[in-house]
């Protein structure tokens, strides 16, 4: 009598947990839904009231449009190339360094973990002026390089912070064997330290490509040529002085987020084991 009804309630608690998950999801994600099916209907339909959420008929104006009759192409390059720049630059230089201090006995260690951290939250729009002026100064101004060095130099020190946590908890045993066997310390980073901590390179890349493709503020403020806008910046397009184009800010919206979508479905494993495992271990 007590099992069945320890198994009753666990059954209860379990089905209660589903049932608000399964409201979450559909409570978060209606706003891409609604945005999806805006971005079917035609124009008399985009701004009828009452508003209907399935359009009729399906028409595919809205992506012709952004697709092949703007640059957003361009601003979709700009996007895929500064954050996997930004990614696989920031990724090389924060694992070293997060190595270094979780293995090597440097003086000051705790104190310059400390900084690391205090310079991954400072808010980026406290560093706009004087980075503006910096960059006007040096000639960087309107070039992808001075967004490059923005980007690397913002999210180097927070995955350095990430990957010290899975470098120290990584057995210090595979190392001494490797040594044993032969292998330099180079050669034990390479080859046995980086493969095994798969997991928090891929947890703090997956991050750090999230926060360059959503920017904003650094995109709009160091670049005013078409032909160096980012996505984020790309979107504003499509709010002009005389409204809103739903239909193709809709699209154009869609499209932004199918290249994250992509990439987390793909990298999923890794990074769910890697949050797991305590990437934010300090």
């Amino acid at each position: 009598m007590k099992q069945r009804k320890s198994l009753d309630w666990n059954f209860t608690v379990e089905a209660s947990t589903y049932t608000i998950l399964a409201i979450a999801v559909i409570f978060t994600s209606f706003p891409i839904l609604w945005g999806l099916t805006t971005s079917f209907k035609p124009l008399d339909q985009i701004n009828v009231f009452p508003p209907t959420l399935f359009p009729k008929p399906v028409v595919f104006d809205s992506y012709i449009k952004v697709l092949f009759r703007s640059n957003f192409k361009v601003y979709l390059f700009n996007s895929i190339f500064m954050t996997g720049f930004t990614v696989l630059v920031s990724t090389a230089l924060a694992s070293h360094a997060g190595y270094a201090l979780a293995r090597f006995k440097i003086p000051h260690r705790k104190n310059i973990m400390f900084a690391l951290l205090m310079m991954g939250m400072v808010p980026i729009v406290a560093l706009l002026i004087p980075l503006y002026l910096l960059s006007v100064q040096t000639g960087l101004y309107n070039t992808r390089l001075v967004i490059l060095l923005i980007y690397v130099a913002w999210r180097t020190p927070i995955m350095t912070w990430i990957l010290y946590g899975f470098f120290s908890q990584a057995p210090i045993e595979i190392e001494e064997a490797a040594r044993i066997d032969g292998c330099t310390p180079v050669a034990t980073f390479y080859k046995i330290m980086l493969p095994i901590s798969q997991s928090g390179l891929v947890s703090s890349a997956l991050l750090s490509a999230v926060f360059v493709w959503n920017d904003f503020l650094i995109a709009f403020t160091f670049t005013t040529k078409e032909n160096l806008r980012m996505v984020s910046v790309g979107l504003y397009n499509y709010i002009t002085q005389y409204g809103i184009i739903w239909g193709e800010l809709m699209a154009a919206a869609i499209v932004s987020i199918i290249p994250m979508i992509v990439l987390f479905i793909l990298m999923q494993r890794k990074f769910v084991s890697g949050l797991a495992s305590g990437a934010v271990k300090g």
